[in-house]
């Protein structure tokens, strides 16, 4: 009887074990395959936080073809790097124009996210491909949106099932309330990041 209790226990090990390498595989290609934009304010003063909205609005409209959820994340740097002065430019114009003299800076980059939640869907943690728009000190709260799939710009909008795979789909529909290997990725993701950026 110990005997099978100890096998029973070794099996469901190696069966959670597998659960949460699975997902977080599915968690990986997700990531892969997700083009992110991030705007972060330059405090958390009400003013600064208006400010990070116009400048958002600013860099939307500027990209246009760039921001309409055509580009994707293998593509990103190729595309948007060349325009970046020209972003820059836009999004300094309209903080002038509010009286404001911070400075914008616009990279294309590899980013740690933790998990985040949208309205109907989930990112899981990890390293992503994003556009960082950082203004000024850029010491307030942010701003996010996923760019490709176009999931949540207000110029674009997309059905995620066109863009993701049914394993994908499993992931980014998920709630992490009721799915705990959300936690465990975003546990072994972050230490990683911290050890990677040590």
């Amino acid at each position: 009887m110990k005997l099978f209790v100890k096998f029973v226990a070794v099996v469901t090990v190696v069966a959670a074990v597998f659960s949460v390498v699975s997902f977080a595989s599915g968690c990986a290609e997700v990531r892969r395959d997700v083009l992110r934009l991030h705007v972060v304010a330059a405090s958390d003063s009400e003013l600064d936080q208006s400010l990070k909205l116009k400048v958002r609005d600013a860099v939307l409209e500027k990209g246009g073809e760039l921001f309409d959820g055509t580009v994707t994340a293998d593509e990103a740097e190729k595309i948007i790097t060349p325009r970046v002065d020209e972003l820059k430019a836009a999004a300094e114009e309209v903080l002038s124009e509010n009286g404001c003299d911070y400075k914008v800076d616009i990279t294309v980059g590899e980013e740690y996210f933790a998990t985040r939640c949208y309205e109907n869907f989930t990112m899981p943690a990890g390293v992503y491909t994003a556009v960082r728009v950082n203004i000024g000190p850029a010491d307030g709260q942010n701003w996010w949106c996923v760019m490709f799939p176009p999931l949540c710009l207000p110029a674009a909008s997309a059905d995620a099932d066109a863009f993701f795979t049914d394993d994908e789909m499993k992931i980014v529909s998920a709630s992490p309330k009721y799915e705990p290997r959300f936690k465990i990725v975003e546990i072994y993701e972050s230490i990683k990041n911290k050890i990677v950026n040590r």
